[in-house]
Formats: C-alpha cells, sequence, structure tokens
C-alpha cells in the first residue's frame, strides 16, 4: 500500500499534481486494495484529518495539505487478481510531463472491472510505480484500436476534460462499413439512449427522448463490398459510431453488438476477427503550451491487411 503502516498512523503531504481532488478519491487511488467501505469508514469516523481537522469525503485537498492517516488493516484489503496472460504492448505516440497517448491494441480494456482483472490504467501505473498522477482523459471501446490520451498532471486533466465538454477537441476514427456509401461528408444527427442488460451489458439505441448524439461521416474510399469512412465525433456518447452507422444501413464490419452477424462470421473466416474500427486522429490544445497537439495512430497491420484482401476479392469478382 505504497509504504503505508499497518501498525501506526501514516502522514502524507499532498503534492502539487493532486491540487483539487477530492479526499475520497485521493484515498482510494493511494490505499489500492483496500475495500471502498473501509476508505469512507475512516472519513466519516474523523480517523482521517486535513491539517489536524476531520474531513468530508467531498473535500478537495490542497497542495501542502497533511493527512493524517490512521493504521490500515490488511485483512480487510480485498484479495487480488492474478494476471491471465501477457501485459498488452501499449506503443507510446506522445509523452511529456503533462501528457501521454497510446497506440491502445483492439481486444484491451481501458481499465479493469466487469470480470476484466487490469486494463489499459491498471497496467501503465504497474509498469510506472513512481508516477504520482496517471488518468484517463478519455475512454474506447474495448474492440476499437487507437489513439488513447492520458494525463500525468490532475491540472491537465481538467484542462482537457474542459476542452472535450466545450467541444474543442478533434476526434477521429476510420471504420469499414458494410456497401457502397456514396456522396460526402454526411451529419448523422441522431439522439442516443443508453440501456442496462441482465448481466450487465451495454446497449445504445437511437430515442427521441435520448441524449443529443452527433457524428460526420465522409467516404472514403472503396475496398471490395465495403466502405472506408472516416468518423469525427461531434459528440462523445457511448458506442455513438458504431449506433450511428448501423441506424443508418452502413453496420461497421466485425461488430459484435450492433453489426451484420450473418457476415460477421464470414469475415471472421476472411480474418477479420475484431471490429473495423480505430481511433486515427487526436487533435486538442495543449493544457500547459496552449500550442494544438496533433496525435496519430497508424490504421493496424491486420486491418490494413484485410483491406488488401478485399481489395484482390473486388477485382476477382465477376
Amino acid at each position: 500500500m505504497n509504504g503505508l503502516s499497518k501498525e501506526s498512523v501514516t502522514w502524507v503531504d499532498v503534492p502539487g499534481e493532486m491540487a483539487g481532488q477530492r479526499i475520497d478519491n485521493f484515498l482510494l487511488r493511494l490505499l489500492k486494495g483496500v475495500p471502498k467501505s473501509h476508505v469512507y469508514r475512516i472519513l466519516r469516523s474523523g480517523e482521517v484529518r486535513v491539517n489536524s481537522r476531520r474531513a468530508a469525503p467531498t473535500l478537495k485537498l490542497q497542495e501542502g495539505d497533511r493527512l493524517r492517516i490512521p493504521p490500515i488493516r490488511t485483512a480487510e484489503a480485498a484479495p487480488r487478481v492474478a494476471r491471465t496472460g501477457p501485459r498488452p504492448n501499449l506503443p507510446i505516440l506522445l509523452e511529456d510531463a503533462s501528457l501521454l497517448a497510446i497506440d491502445k491494441p483492439a481486444g484491451v480494456a481501458v481499465h479493469g472491472g466487469s470480470g476484466i482483472s487490469e486494463g489499459v490504467i491498471e497496467a501503465l501505473r504497474a509498469d510506472r510505480p513512481a508516477e504520482p498522477f496517471l488518468e484517463l482523459v478519455h475512454r474506447l471501446d474495448r474492440e476499437t484500436s487507437g489513439v488513447l490520451l492520458l494525463a500525468r498532471r490532475r491540472g491537465a486533466l481538467v484542462d482537457l476534460h474542459a476542452q472535450i465538454r466545450e467541444g474543442q477537441t478533434d476526434k477521429r476514427y476510420l471504420a469499414l462499413v458494410r456497401g457502397h456509401m456514396t456522396g460526402g461528408t454526411r451529419k448523422i444527427d441522431l439522439p442516443l439512449t443508453r440501456h442496462l442488460l441482465e448481466g450487465g451489458d451495454r446497449r445504445v439505441t437511437v430515442d427521441p427522448q435520448g441524449q443529443p448524439s452527433k457524428t460526420l461521416v465522409k467516404p472514403l474510399a472503396r475496398h471490395g463490398g465495403f466502405t472506408l469512412v472516416e468518423a469525427q465525433l461531434l459528440t462523445g456518447r457511448t458506442h455513438q459510431i458504431r449506433v450511428h452507422l448501423a441506424h443508418i444501413g452502413f453496420p461497421i464490419c466485425g461488430d459484435d453488438k450492433y453489426g451484420d452477424f450473418t457476415l460477421n462470421k464470414t469475415l471472421a473466416r476472411e480474418g477479420l476477427k475484431r471490429m473495423f474500427l480505430h481511433a486515427a486522429k487526436l487533435v486538442f490544445r495543449h493544457p500547459v503550451s496552449g500550442t494544438e497537439v496533433i496525435v496519430q495512430a497508424p490504421l493496424p497491420p491486420e486491418l490494413q491487411a484485410f483491406l488488401a484482401r478485399a481489395d484482390g476479392a473486388g477485382k476477382s469478382a465477376p
């Protein structure tokens, strides 16, 4: 538990990069493996003190605050789940004192949970034990590859979240869809509602009463019986690109939730064993320098190979 004592009180000084964080979130990160219920219990009981005073769970910490943390009984710690398989390869696309951008592979969740013992954030924290702060700026679906941005400073995280809320970032995805999409850029403006199914699985549907959801879609090239499109998110709803494209009759190849399931079985036999959706480009303002930052991730080799096979099949068709 990061050197915290099991027998006596521990004193922790809040570093600058943690300023502005709620004390409950700070403790949950610091006391890895300790049940959340126990963390809130020591807060409510007053055993945790900030500058010698009791603290509500919602208190926002400031740089230099001194925390008193009581002895933590390891018997109450949740059992650790052993990792199965090798740690995923996470190529670095950009790194500086405030930011870290990686090229996330398909099939890797961004965080653990729902039966997943370790995601990208847990793997990166394990590989960087001395890193004082590392948080996801945004998320990608497990089966989506490409640019994933993380913050190494709390101030950077707050700034980037504000940019996302205010529509000041530019996210571009590449997707291969069934059929031939023609014309130029089209705007898909369809509100979406999220549903939680039995077992915890999520589904999203087009719903007039749902949240406003907008995507710009531009056809780039035909590949056999498919079209490679660029999708630009104007809002950031769960599964937005997948649901929007499926609703207008162009499901993403390999999409096991909203796609053409019969086609997906055929595509798997032909070598496409994942969803063809890739976060290719992210543009934002650097939270410190204010300069424009462009981060790009190349199309993965397995997707490039499938496009080549689709082109070959199209040429050989009568």
